[in-house]
Parts: structure tokens; sequence; C-alpha cells
């Protein structure tokens, strides 16, 4: 479990930090792995922690800011069964290294361990800005672009890069809350919202297919996010 975590930790901050610094990545990408192999370190999952900084460069590489993916969905697919892999082969420790043996003597309550805890964290941090990067991989395959070769149909809808974190985040907590009447109030809600936009669309449709496409690829990253973390604290 742990290895998932600090795998989906690892592809998310990155994301994180491609948004957030233009200038002086490398200084930035280089602090960023040696916390995380630190990190790692001190939950007794070195080797994993090593790994998840490869799959992070891998993933930099395969998935750019910017125009299309050079390996379409294939990444998206391999990065999902790697970390379900890692929680079925690896399920959670009790008090993984000196980092678990300090939150056991914090925790709120026996179901709640360490590696728990940075599964969930490493799935809200994916679901930040790697999700739009997933959202954004699936409408380059499906719809392509249009006349202008360098302009996709992304501008149709405003918002979206706001949006999607934020509707991720919820269904995610909603759905490891079993609240799933209020994950359906606000997938509504956004249907509601959009409404006069998607209207407005002419004979092409496509704002329409657009905002299904996105929508429905963010509320599976979401969902698939919240399923790992529930197959992971399950009973064995």
């Amino acid at each position: 479990m742990i290895a998932a975590g600090l795998l989906l930790l690892a592809v998310g901050a990155v994301d994180l930090l491609r948004q957030m610094i233009r200038a002086r990545r490398a200084i930035a990408f280089t602090v960023a792995a040696v916390l995380l192999v630190v990190v790692a370190a001190g939950l007794d999952a070195v080797v994993a922690g090593v790994l998840a900084v490869a799959v992070a460069a891998i993933w930099t590489w395969v998935v750019p800011e910017q125009g299309p993916a050079r390996a379409g969905l294939w990444p998206v697919a391999l990065l999902a069964l790697a970390a379900a892999a890692c929680v079925v082969v690896a399920p959670g420790r009790a008090r993984p290294g000196i980092l678990g043996e300090l939150w056991a003597s914090y925790r709120p309550g026996d179901a709640v361990s360490a590696d728990v805890v940075v599964l969930v964290i490493g799935c809200l941090v994916f679901l930040l800005e790697s999700g739009n990067a997933v959202v954004r991989i699936a409408l380059r395959s499906e719809m392509g672009t249009r006349e202008n070769p360098d302009e996709t149909v992304a501008p149709t809808l405003k918002g979206g890069r706001l949006i999607g974190p934020l509707e991720r985040i919820l269904v995610f907590a909603l759905t490891l809350a079993g609240a799933y009447t209020l994950i359906a109030a606000v997938l509504a809600a956004k249907g509601i919202v959009r409404f006069p936009e998607i209207s407005r669309d002419g004979d092409g449709g496509d704002r329409a297919e657009y905002f299904l496409i996105g929508s429905l690829v963010s509320w599976v990253a979401a969902l698939a996010a919240a399923f790992l973390v529930s197959w992971g604290i399950a009973p064995g």
C-alpha cells in the first residue's frame, strides 16, 4: 500500500510543480525527489520511494504539458494497474518505519495506519493536477483539434482547471464517506451550471461532447482513487 501512495504522490507532485514553477524546474524536481525518498526512508520504504521518483520522471516525458500525449492513455492505464498491484501485493503495515512509529503514537484510531495516510494523501495530490492531465489526454485523443492544429476544443468551456480538481476531491471524499446521494447531487449540479453554455452549442456538438468526455473521465479518476483506498483499508 505504501508503494501505491508514494507512486501517486510522486506523479501528482511533479504535475503540481510543473504548473506552479516555470523557472529552475530541475532544482524543484530534485528537491522534491529527495524529500520523497527521505519520507520513504522514514517509512521503511526506500525502494518504493526510488521507484516512485523514477515513474514520475517517465510520466513527465510521456505526459507533456502541451500538445498531444506521446503514448495516449496507456501511461494512465499502466499507472492505475501499478497502483492497484501495489495495494494487492503489499498491504498496509501497522507501524512502518520511524514515521510509522510516530504516527502510531498519535493516530486517532487503530484502523488508520501511516500507510493509509500516505495513500490518501497520494490520491488527493494526484487528483489535483494529474487529474487534469488525464482529462486533457482523453479529450485530445477523442476530439482531436480544430482547423488550427494548436487550438483544441478546451476553450469552449471555462473554469475546468479549477472546477475539475474541486469536483474530483469532493467525489473522492464523498465516496469514501459512503455519501452516494450527495455525489449524485454534486454531479447533477455541475450539469445544471454548465447547461447554458452547452445549450448554445452549434451543429457540431463540440461543447456537449467536451463536457461529457471531460466530466466522465474526471469522475472515473476520482472514483478509482476512492476504490483504491477502500481496497487498501479493507480487512484481509
